[in-house]
């Protein structure tokens, strides 16, 4: 196998941006999605099946159907309606937060309900409001036991970043794809795009370990 670093040389300056708008959108995916999957989590959550079925739909549509129809969806159907032309990096924002958001909802559903009832019960015979139970009872135990499904979701979105190279991020695979059309080489491109997201993953998961260890002993 011929394997070119002059290729990855020339193209180094782009994959680093790459890098970095790679890691910026899946910061920004998560930090947004973990605010509306708190909030879509409660909603399912809600007794009222009525109230909960919009919550319980959203789930169901962005677990249930592919992620790559859920960016087209939004970057030639719903960014056009708001701004008036295709927008990559809006797109990718938006489907990348909303996507993650569905299966955030399920993991704080299941941090939240992993808590004995029997404290709730407590808090609400101490004259404790629904809201302030959750606030300062249920949500900070249910936060400790979320921290590793949570991050395994932080490290597959870092991975569906990939995807977005379909609608013209300029994110690692898309430079790749760009180095893989220039040269019509198979290794150098892809191999390079994969050590990339290892990289990025496998530190994603010694920080996770951090934490989890920081948070075992607090």
């Amino acid at each position: 196998m011929d394997f070119q670093f002059e290729i990855i040389k020339e193209y180094a300056p782009f994959i680093l941006n790459g890098t970095l708008l790679t890691i910026g959108l899946s910061i920004a995916g998560i930090l947004i999605g973990t605010i509306l999957g708190l909030g879509i989590g409660l909603g399912k959550m809600m007794r009222n099946k009525l109230l909960s079925f919009p919550f319980a739909f959203y789930i169901t549509f962005f677990r249930g159907t592919p992620f790559i129809v859920q960016l087209f969806i939004i970057h030639f159907g719903v960014v056009p309606m708001f701004t008036g032309g295709t927008n990559p990096i809006l797109a990718s924002i938006i489907g990348l937060s909303l996507n993650s958001a569905a299966y955030i909802a399920e993991v704080f559903r299941g941090g939240i309900q992993s808590i004995d009832k029997e404290q709730t019960e407590a808090s609400r015979s101490l004259g404790l409001t629904h809201v302030q139970t959750m606030r300062y009872i249920i949500l900070p135990q249910a936060f400790k036991r979320i921290i590793p499904p949570m991050g395994n979701e932080f490290i597959v979105l870092i991975k569906e970043t990939a995807v977005l190279a379909f609608i013209a991020a300029p994110e690692i695979m898309y430079w790749g794809r760009a180095m893989q059309g220039q040269y019509f080489r198979i290794w150098e491109p892809y191999l390079t795009a994969a050590v990339i997201y290892l990289i990025l993953t496998l530190t994603m998961t010694l920080i996770l370990r951090a934490i989890e260890k920081k948070m075992e002993l607090a």
